[in-house]
């Protein structure tokens, strides 16, 4: 079982992989500003490196509640002034968050090997370009709505992720990709009530595809913040909790902002959870 593409090849079921969150825009929830010139963002990607980071995932496009909305041509202009510079500097695996075609052909032009699209749909021109390029992708179920509205689901939340996966799944072989190429993301935060992030974090077992990467997102989101009225930096406590729970139900890789932490505490639940 591996999660492949160009330029990677990770072994699920050994370890829990770290993605990093580079953030480079003014406006992100947790770390807007602090990233947003390419020398900064250059530093603190080698800084996740050097922390135990297997990916950095580069975000142009802020997802936040009430977030400016970027057209296409300006998150790639943001993009084209930071991805060359990160990947000749690191030759890191890097993804990138993004759903827009154009925004998907650059990086994987230059040097991005993971797709790591939130558009909570099945879009036919990123799905050419991952068979094109042979590069990962991340499919995130949002169920309609964003991080603002929560849709009305006729079943529970984990019933439709499930279906919502084995759709994503079936669409994306019968066009031709790899179930090695592909990662899903339960989508913590989008379309979601609190106590329906909560569900989704416990039920992990049921979601995750023995086959298929698992990747859980929710570091310093709101689930942490309305769970245990923490702010700023202590929102690291609840976060890291979390994932424990989530690498215990079968998640392969986690998306954070603080690496150097969630490394350490990897390394001891894949210890109980792995060994």
């Amino acid at each position: 079982m591996i999660f492949s593409g160009n330029n990677f090849k990770f072994e699920l079921g050994k370890k829990t992989y770290i993605m990093g969150i580079l953030n480079v825009t003014s406006d992100s929830f947790y770390d807007g500003g602090k990233y947003n010139t390419p020398e900064k963002a250059v530093t603190r990607a080698r800084e996740m490196l050097c922390e135990g980071a297997d990916i950095i995932d580069i975000g142009a496009h802020s997802t936040r509640p009430n977030h400016t909305v970027l057209t296409e041509d300006e998150e790639l202009e943001i993009i084209k002034n930071y991805l060359p510079l990160i990947y000749n500097e690191t030759k890191a695996v890097i993804s990138v968050d993004t759903f827009y075609p154009a925004v998907a052909e650059y990086a994987l032009k230059n040097g991005a090997s993971i797709i790591n699209d939130v558009s909570g749909t099945f879009n036919e021109e990123i799905a050419k370009l991952v068979v094109q390029y042979n590069c990962g992708w991340v499919l995130m179920h949002t169920g309609g709505g964003d991080s603002v509205t929560v849709p009305e689901y006729s079943t529970t939340v984990t019933d439709d992720v499930v279906v919502f996966f084995a759709e994503m799944l079936k669409k994306c072989t019968d066009y031709g990709i790899n179930k090695n190429q592909l990662c899903f993301d339960m989508g913590i935060g989008f379309g979601k009530s609190h106590e329906q992030n909560v569900e989704l974090i416990k039920n992990i077992d049921k979601l995750k595809q023995k086959d298929i990467a698992f990747l859980t997102a929710l570091s310093m989101k709101r689930v942490v913040k309305n769970t245990t009225n923490a702010e700023g930096d202590d929102l690291l406590y609840g976060t890291i909790s979390a994932n424990t729970l989530a690498i215990k139900g079968g998640t392969d890789i986690i998306r954070v902002h603080n690496v150097k932490e969630n490394v350490l505490a990897v390394k001891m639940t894949d210890a109980v959870v792995r060994g």
